[in-house]
């Protein structure tokens, strides 16, 4: 049995240990980062900072065990007049001449600007070592935070969004960025996008605003433009099958494909429904893998609430869910309390 819950303090060296697979801006190998990215999860979910601030980290463990095996993560604004989420759209333009009888059509870069924000959701990555785990660890994590978005609705906007990250360099280069973002701005990849998440200032001053035609690009770097990673084709596949379409928008930095849905058509938080624990360990109802959290029946609420749950094969049967004495356990319920459940056997 695995238990998800929020990221505390006392995992900072697991965190460091995972992170060191992922080692993006938003989850670096970077202890004194990690330890800030630690400290503001803290606050989002003691409801201690405003909305447009909260980034909700969740590890995954083993139930009775502290090892953090993976995580993910919530932002619940990505962009604001402060600091405003920043992509390019990928264009089409087509033109015609007459005199040559000659069509083409040129993909077009144009950059753009979120000052109103999105729900973002990134971070998720497993520990090598359990890797291909029957228990789908990836999915665990994929799955926990649409299951705290569904039971806390009113913290997070209309349309959500995942960067997927983009066929690199073995040394983390992007291509696409040094062919294009190093040109304007003279810093290199690393630099420039650790720095957007401070201050998105330079960009804005130093990108062009008007379009930027593609096809004077190598051919490598135009082939790279919108493609997912081999890293994150898994994640591309639950993405899509959960409702996610590709937005030609793309990272301005590293090419990255940009993801987006509605929200509330989201499968995973369709499929979020409120049950009470059963008195029983079994019901007249075929059992299924279950991700179940306690739940107070508050979606409105704008203050969140810590965040526990477990993945387990239980029975759920109509508004009751017969869960087995461990799963009770890990999660501090007992029959007749209300709980979140989001059945994991979805086509995802």
């Amino acid at each position: 049995m695995f238990l998800i819950r929020e990221v505390t303090a006392e995992d900072l060296d697991g965190l460091f240990d995972v992170a060191a697979y992922l080692d993006s801006v938003n989850l670096p190998h970077d202890r004194a980062r990690l330890r800030d990215i630690i400290a503001d999860s803290e606050a989002s979910f003691a409801g201690q900072c405003d909305v447009a601030d909260r980034r909700f980290v969740f590890v995954l463990t083993e139930a009775g065990q502290g090892r953090v095996l993976g995580t993910s993560m919530i932002f619940a604004q990505h962009g604001s007049r402060r600091a405003p989420h920043v992509f390019f759209d990928v264009l089409d333009e087509e033109r015609y001449s007459q005199t040559l009888d000659r069509h083409v059509t040129h993909r077009v870069l144009r950059i753009g600007y979120n000052y109103k924000g999105l729900t973002e959701i990134g971070g998720l990555v497993v520990h090598p070592e359990r890797r291909g785990h029957p228990g789908q660890l990836g999915k665990l994590l994929f799955h926990c935070r649409f299951l705290y978005i569904a039971m806390h609705r009113a913290l997070f906007r209309d349309d959500v969004l995942s960067e997927l990250m983009p066929p690199l360099q073995p040394d983390g280069t992007s291509l696409l960025w040094e062919a294009l973002g190093r040109k304007f701005t003279g810093l290199s990849y690393q630099e420039a996008d650790r720095l957007s998440h401070e201050n998105k200032e330079f960009i804005r001053a130093l990108f062009p605003e008007e379009p930027i035609y593609a096809t004077l690009l190598p051919a490598d770097v135009q082939a790279l433009i919108g493609e997912v990673g081999p890293q994150t084709k898994g994640v591309e596949k639950m993405l899509r099958r959960a409702g996610f379409r590709y937005a030609h928008r793309i990272d301005p930095f590293d090419g990255g494909p940009h993801f987006q849905a509605r929200l509330d058509d989201v499968l995973p938080v369709r499929a979020t429904r409120r049950a009470r624990v059963a008195d029983t360990d079994s019901l007249p109802a075929p059992a299924g893998r279950l991700l179940i959290a306690p739940d107070d029946g508050d979606a409105e609420a704008v203050v969140p609430r810590s965040f526990r749950a477990v993945a387990v094969t239980a029975v759920l049967g109509g508004d009751l869910v017969a869960l087995p004495a461990p799963a009770r356990a890990a999660l501090g319920v007992e029959a007749g309390d209300a709980v979140a459940v989001l059945p994991l056997d979805l086509p995802l």
